[in-house]
Order: structure tokens, then sequence, then C-alpha cells
């Protein structure tokens, strides 16, 4: 459970003999450190740009619906949350492939391909960040970083007010600071100094990708099929239907120059494109047509070039930022976070050098994630009628497992026995 405490509040429980650790963001990166510091008997302070809990999960955000594979099976058991994470999610075994007619190409059985590695399952970004919770999590809501100074002992980090202007009373030291407030990372541009990028980070410090398209996301009924996902790789649209507890998160995708009709004109456009329209696809074209206002989720990613300087890291999607293309962002924010705390919890005495540890061992494979979301958002975001039926051919015989090898290969050797 997410309960609301100050700064203050939280360094009151920071004994003097443990490393005071700041964790910048309580998205999902951000609060699987917490949690797991926790378990490991540190006591970091949280802190998040939003009000209150309720606006930092709600459904007006981006990250409705999760696909969570193996990877983040030790995370789960290590808080000791497996029940409570079966019981928020369903099990994944399907996938079906629909060509840009709507009719079906192919299904494949992704439970087997991934059960030798652990659990495949949908679950909604709102219900995993309960899980992870679990009977508390503080959080200091409505807390800005407006500064960050490095020395050889500490960060010294100064507060800002709503605005993000500096409180000049406000100034806090600690030994460790995350920065894991997200893709579009404020606090990112404060970090110290990066060797030759200077004392501001500089626009080339962060590779990023726009791929012109967005998509409108909402929520359907859940149906007969919740062990199914479904998608459309269609000609000018995306559209997938990925199931979770009760309900089916749809994501509909156009190029941006498509945005303007909004999403009950664009829904009634792919449904006129389609010769076949099985119910579930049915359902969830009506689902977006009729939605009051749905989220745009702008597909673009980001990189960081480098995530460790002295005692300062980046984590999760400030680190970086996934398409959801593979469906791997959230495992992969998950797993660094896990790695993160083994570091700390192993190096509490040098940071410093934990800090890179953690990084030289954690960045290639999360980017190698990150290549293959790449590559496959090359393949789904296509205007042209022609590419699409060429898809579909390629489609009959390229399996999933070729589609995942990359992830595959990074489940084949976890992150914690390297």
């Amino acid at each position: 459970m997410i309960t609301a405490a100050s700064v203050g509040e939280q360094l009151e429980s920071v004994s003097a003999e443990t490393p005071r650790i700041l964790i910048v963001g309580a998205g999902i990166a951000g609060i699987t450190l917490a949690q797991l510091l926790r378990v490991q008997g540190f006591e970091p302070v949280l802190v998040d740009r939003s009000a209150d809990a309720r606006r930092m999960i709600g459904d007006n955000r981006a990250g409705y619906m999760l696909a969570l594979m193996p990877m983040v099976d030790p995370i789960i058991d290590a808080l000791g949350v497996r029940d409570t994470y079966l019981d928020a999610s369903v099990g994944i075994d399907r996938y079906v492939a629909h060509a840009h007619s709507g009719r079906v190409l192919r299904q494949d059985r992704l439970g087997d391909l991934l059960a030798e590695y652990g659990d495949y399952r949908g679950i909604s970004r709102a219900a995993l960040l309960t899980v992870l919770t679990g009977d508390d999590c503080p959080v200091a809501f409505g807390t800005t970083v407006s500064g960050l100074a490095e020395d050889e002992r500490s960060v010294t980090v100064t507060w800002g007010d709503d605005s993000g202007a500096a409180a000049e009373s406000a100034r806090t030291a600690f030994d460790i600071v995350v920065i894991a407030d997200g893709m579009n990372s404020r606090t990112r541009d404060l970090a110290p100094s990066r060797g030759s990028l200077g004392a501001a980070r500089s626009a080339d410090a962060v590779d990023t990708l726009d791929t012109a398209w967005g998509g409108w996301v909402c929520w359907a009924d859940a149906d007969g099929s919740p062990d199914a996902v479904d998608e459309i790789w269609g000609d000018g649209f995306f559209l997938g239907m990925y199931p979770v507890k009760d309900g089916i998160g749809v994501f509909l995708g156009c190029p941006d120059s498509r945005e303007p009709l909004g999403s009950r004109r664009f829904a009634d456009e792919v449904r006129a494109k389609l010769k076949v329209l099985p119910p579930r696809i049915d359902a969830c074209l009506a689902a977006i047509a009729t939605a009051r206002d749905p989220f745009f989720w702008p597909l673009r990613d980001s990189r960081a070039r480098r995530w460790a300087e002295g005692r300062t890291v980046l984590l999760g999607d400030a680190a970086a930022g996934f398409l959801p293309t593979a469906g791997i962002g959230a495992g992969m924010a998950m797993e660094s976070a896990h790695m993160l705390a083994r570091a700390i919890a192993a190096g509490r005495d040098d940071p410093v050098t934990a800090l890179k540890r953690f990084e030289d061992r954690q960045r290639p494979r999360v980017e190698a994630a990150h290549e293959n979301s790449r590559a496959l958002a090359g393949l789904m975001f296509d205007r042209s009628r022609l590419l699409a039926a060429a898809r579909d051919q390629v489609f009959r015989i390229l399996s999933i497992r070729t589609a995942l090898k990359p992830i595959l290969k990074l489940l084949e050797t976890p992150a914690e026995q390297m």
C-alpha cells in the first residue's frame, strides 16, 4: 500500500549506520528498487512529483497494461508477493497474429515457449504497483528535485516547489541518488558532470527514436480468452489487445499525422479496412471508439549513453525508455532495479564502485532488449498496403521464437547469474 510520508518523515527511519539513499520517481522501477532495498534492511527515501497516489497510478498515464516475462519472477519472490501477483494477473499462453485484413495468420504457444524460464503474465500497471508496494510503501508526493551537487562523500539535493524553483532552505545530503523519474526525466538533466558532456547534460547524452506513430489506449471488457494476446499489424494502423485480470487493454496505433482524426473516426476507418471482424476485434474497436478522451501514447523511446557517475545513477525509463513493441520494458525496469539493489547491498561501503559495476553488468542486457524493441517497431509501423501484405507472408513462416530470440537469450542467462 502506498502511503504519504514527507522526506523528513522518511529520513527519521534511517539509522546513522545506514546509507542515505534517495530514489526520484515512484514508478515501476523506483518502487521495485525501494521495496527490494527495504527487504535488505535499507530505508530509502522515495519521492514523486505526483500530488497523490491516485494521480500516480491513474489510468490517465501511459502504461495501462503490461505483459511481464519471467525475468520478474525473482523480484516477485524476493518481495514475498507471489500469491498476490498471481491473483492480480492472468497467465498468457497464446499469441494470435492477424493479417492486415483481420483474419488469423497463426497462433503461437507463448506459454510453452517461456515455461522453462517461468511465468508470462498480463497485469494492469495499477495492479502491479499495488502488488509491489505490499503492506507499506512511503512516498513523498508533490516533491521535485531542482539541483544536485556531488562531492567525494555525498550528493546534496536541493528541493524545488511545484514550479521547479529552488527552495534555498531545503537541501539534503544523500550517499546515493537514483534517478528513476521516467523517459522524459527532469532530474536526469540535473545530474552532475559526466566527463566530456559538461556540467549540464548535453542533448547527445540521450539517444532517442521517434517512430512518428502513437496510439490511443483504453480498456475493453474481458472475454472468453484471458490467455490470448491478439495483434494486427495493418496498413497504416496497429491494433493490439492484451488481457489482464477482468479486462483487455487495447492499443490502437496510427501515424502521428492521423491523430487529429480522433479515436472514434480512426477506429471506424480501421473497421472499414478489415474483411474479417472477429468478436474480440469488434469489441476492442468499439471500446476505443466510445472511450471518453482516451489517452494518446506517443511512440518514442530514449537511451542514456551513460548511467552511473559518482554517487548518482539512472534507472528504468530514465536510463532506457522502451517502445512497447516487444512487451519487455517493465520487465527490464524491474530486473534492473533488482540488480541495482544487489549492487548497493554488496557495495554499501563503496557506492561509487557499486553503481559503476551495476551499469557495466546490466546496461548490455537492457540495450539488447532495447534493440529488439526498435527492430520490431520497424516492422510494425508502416503505411503501405503492399508491404503489409508482404509482411503477412513473412509472418506465416516467422516463428515467435525467432522474433523474440534476443529476449530468450536474456532469459537463458538470468541477470543474477552473471
